[in-house]
This record gives structure tokens, sequence and C-alpha cells, in this order.
């Protein structure tokens, strides 16, 4: 039984229409990455998987349970977000933001006890964030920000955990610190990972299979080499690409093709993954 299925969603703002028909499962323990240009849906599936929004049109089962029958508690036991940012007015310190991760296991007016400061701190361990677990989460860097929240939604105790661009505003070392850190997880705890991003050559050195929107559908789906491809590139995002293979790790790999400077054969990578 798949961990997630996603049967015949589809959605609407009002009058816009930005999911149509979306079906796929998603094994246990699997790393799936959800690509497309701007506006294609991909956010909005995965507020609908952790359900944020709830579709006008099919259903989405967790562990074969219809996430409708399920309350936002249970949710949250199951489904953890790592957003691209998480943005605090209040000083909050590394370890309280971690704990707050504790919430959806602790009945109403009960505070942390010992277990639930034990799995805090074991979630920072994980992630090597327990040596500032005393600092303000304002003081520091966006890369030991994401670190946090993966440990805030590692304290969740979760099955599946989502992420939302969450390397949007990351430098080049830092989008590959944080992935390589969600692999190891997903590898080593068995986590089920369902990461939207736009950088596709990232999508193709970590997931396992790729979803391709194109303007609220699928596009195509299935590994790397069979999504990521000139001509899917070509058509969803209106845009030359050139698709090889990395050397190192025989992944597919794309490189933008400047149509204005193309004769003096200038080409540029998509995203920042040089290593790909």
């Amino acid at each position: 039984m798949p961990i997630v299925h996603v049967k015949k969603i589809g959605f609407r703002y009002v009058e816009e229409r930005v999911l149509k028909n979306i079906s796929f499962e998603i094994k246990n323990g699997e790393f799936l990455g959800i690509i497309g240009p701007n506006g294609s849906g991909k956010t909005t599936l995965l507020k609908i998987i952790d359900r944020i929004l709830i579709p006008q049109e099919g259903s989405i089962c967790i562990n074969g349970v219809n996430i409708d029958e399920m309350k936002r508690d249970a949710i949250a036991r199951l489904i953890a977000v790592v957003p691209q940012d998480f943005p605090v007015t209040f000083p909050f310190s590394v370890e309280e933001i971690v704990l707050m991760g504790r919430a959806p296991h602790l009945g109403r007016l009960r505070f942390e006890g010992k277990t639930d400061h034990e799995i805090a701190h074991e979630a920072m361990k994980m992630t090597d964030t327990l040596s500032f677990a005393s600092r303000s989460i304002n003081e520091l860097s966006g890369g030991e920000r994401q670190r946090i929240l993966i440990a805030r939604a590692l304290a969740q105790q979760p099955q599946i955990i989502l992420l939302d661009e969450s390397t949007a505003f990351l430098d080049i070392k830092h989008q590959i610190d944080f992935f390589d850190l969600i692999k190891n997880l997903n590898k080593k705890e068995g986590l089920t990972v369902i990461s939207v991003t736009h950088d596709i050559n990232l999508a193709s050195l970590y997931c396992d299979r790729v979803i391709l929107l194109n303007a609220g559908n699928i596009h195509c789906m299935g590994i790397p080499d069979e999504v990521i491809t000139e001509s899917n590139i070509k058509e969803v995002y209106e845009t030359d690409v050139l698709v090889d293979h990395n050397p190192q790790t025989g992944l597919p790999r794309v490189t933008l093709l400047a149509s204005s400077l193309s004769d003096q054969g200038s080409r540029s990578k998509i995203g920042a993954a040089p290593q790909l």
C-alpha cells in the first residue's frame, strides 16, 4: 500500500482552475520531486497533500486513510513541512523553535515534558544544531535556519516531510548541504520526502522520481532520465536547453541555451548546482 495516494485531484481558486485530474502514488521511503514553471500548481498541490487547502475534486489517502477523515493534529503527526523560511518577530531560542514540532503530540494545556525535550535534542543532534540550542533564531544564517526548520520537522516524528522550495534563498553550498541532510534522513530514517523545487538539476540529483507539472496537469512522471529531457523542458518551459548526463553521477544535467548567444556556443546552467 502506498503511503500517499493522490486520486483525481482538481482545485480552483474562485474561477481560476489550478489543478486538473492529478493522480499518483508515493511509496514509503521514496524521495519525490515536483517541478514545473511558475503557476503550474506545485505549491497548491503540496498544500492539498497537507490539507491546508481542500480540493473541489478527488481525494488524498495517507496510509490508506482518507485525509478528510483525519483531525488536524493527526495529520501533523504524519506530515511535517519545511518552508522557504520561518519569519519570527519574537526572539525564540533554537530549542524553543524545535520544541514547537512537539505540539501535535501534546494535549490541551499540556507543556513539553522530559520525553519531548529528549526528542527535540535528538532532532538537533541529527541536524547538527544542538551546539547553538540556546541562541536566538534571529541570530542565525539562512543555512542554519533551514537546518533548524528540519529539526523542528523531525521533532514532529512524521512519516512524510514536505519541502516547499526550501532552498530558494540559499547559496550553492547551503543548497547542497540542505539536500544532503534530507537525503541522508530519507535513506537512514526511512522518511518519505516530497520536494517542490524550481531547480531541475537538484531534483535530478536527489529525487527517486520526478513529477513535471504544466498548467495544472501532470505532463509526465518517472525517474529523472524519463522526465528531464530536452523535449519535455522545451514543451513545458518553452525554453531551449541541452540535456546531457553528468559524468560523475550519470544523472541528467540541464544547461540553458541563451538564444541570443547560441551562435557563439555560450551556455549557462539552470539552477545553482555546479556538481550536476
